[in-house]
């Protein structure tokens, strides 16, 4: 049980705030309510762009590495399809630092063409290694592309396309900023040696006075349901073919979601996951393989990808997966094998929580969700799900229709 206290400043910041006196250190993580999801499509990468803006200086701090460093602090940030993530750890008798630096930051950047030039140039680059001249590195793009007509997953957090960062204008970032980045749209969280009295007055400072700014209404497009399996056929200078299945599957917030999460263990979690026992140890037709989601809010992907081992069919992969696939559909699957992958789950989640960031990343993403609370309750929702449930929900995930694949052939 993760303990913690809530309260919300007069203009809409929401702060939690979680005691853990057994560390010298504490945790200071904002959260923003916007990912790649909330971007125009003609103007994507905006939200990833923003995080590596956000180190480039606000209007009273030039650097914002220094003085961190100063007081003993790290920091770092991460974007994905559905929030922006910033966080610093330090000792905790130099927490006030870290609300000055953050709270700057959320008060105005240092908007200015050098900085946006500087910015654009690191992304640009992180968009061609990454994506264009890495192999495989533009599966995801075509992935995207093949299995969403609608919804706003169609592009990846990087962008859609490298030319929108490298055409992106200043007064478009300061209008993302101040569209997106205030307190009414942020989750701040405080963790470690600290208390509550210190935290409550520390906030009421530094953001305070801060302008609430107006919660942007989201009305993002819905996917509709696939009717028909999508393929896609790509050559290109590669090590080695590798498959790549996609099915559509329920969203972070359904009951559904914990049901799909472990039929992703049953398969592809692990050395003793089915895919890996059948496929690589068994069959040497694949040299790895996995199964995964990324845990998107809206409903997402279930994805399997492996590389084929030299000289196996591209045919004979796909119909062992299939097999493999078949049988979680048409068989219930046993008790015995579903306790060990919740038992898997518990003792993840367990290990997650030893660590402060992650205990702090962790509240601020499930207050995103909805209520902090639903931490908490997070592996009950594991332990209710029943073989029944894993049956239903194989059935319709891997319905054929609701499948995109991409074979990937290494161009010989």
């Amino acid at each position: 049980m993760i303990h913690y206290n809530k309260f919300t400043l007069a203009n809409g910041l929401r702060v939690i705030v979680h005691e853990d006196h057994t560390t010298p250190m504490a945790v200071l993580n904002v959260m923003y309510d916007v990912g790649a999801r909330d971007e125009d499509p003609k103007k994507t990468g905006f939200a990833h762009l923003f995080e590596h803006l956000m180190f480039g200086g606000s209007i009273n701090i030039p650097d914002y590495d220094e003085p961190l460093q100063m007081a003993g602090g790290e920091n770092n940030a991460f974007t994905t399809s559905d929030l922006t993530n910033y966080y610093i750890t330090l000792p905790a008798e130099n927490i006030e630092t870290a609300f000055w630096l953050e709270s700057d930051r959320m008060l105005s950047l240092a908007f200015d063409e050098k900085s946006l030039d500087v910015q654009r140039k690191v992304v640009s680059e992180e968009f061609k290694e990454h994506y264009i001249n890495k192999p495989y590195g533009d599966v995801w793009h075509k992935m995207r592309d093949l299995a969403y007509s609608t919804h706003p997953y169609k592009w990846m957090t990087i962008g859609k396309e490298l030319s929108h960062i490298e055409d992106a204008k200043l007064e478009d970032v300061k209008a993302f900023f101040f569209k997106y980045y205030r307190p009414v749209n942020a989750i701040l969280v405080v963790g470690g040696h600290v208390t509550l009295e210190q935290v409550k007055t520390l906030t009421e400072k530094w953001f305070g006075d801060i302008p609430s700014g107006e919660k942007v209404p989201r009305k993002l497009p819905v996917e509709p349901k696939q009717t028909a399996a999508h393929k896609l056929e790509v050559k290109a200078s590669v090590p080695l073919d590798a498959l790549y299945k996609c099915y559509h599957m329920p969203g972070r917030v359904e009951k559904q979601y914990y049901a799909v999460d472990l039929i992703s263990d049953i398969l592809g979690g692990g050395a003793s996951s089915r895919l890996n026992q059948v496929l690589v140890k068994e069959k040497k037709l694949f040299s790895n393989i996995d199964c995964y989601h990324f845990g998107t809010l809206d409903a997402g992907l279930l994805t399997i990808e492996g590389k084929l081992v030299k000289g196996v069919k591209m045919k004979d992969a796909e119909k062992a997966v299939q097999i493999e696939i078949d049988k979680i559909q048409q068989e219930i699957i046993p008790e015995r094998e579903l306790q060990k992958v919740k038992n898997r789950v518990e003792s993840m989640l367990a290990f997650e929580d030893m660590e402060l960031l992650n205990r702090a990343n962790n509240l601020a993403f499930y207050e995103l969700m909805g209520d902090a609370e639903l931490m908490n309750k997070e592996f009950s929702n594991y332990e209710a799900i029943t073989t029944e449930d894993l049956h239903r929900e194989a059935q319709e995930l891997f319905d054929e229709k609701n499948s995109n694949t991409i074979y990937y052939y290494a161009d010989k």
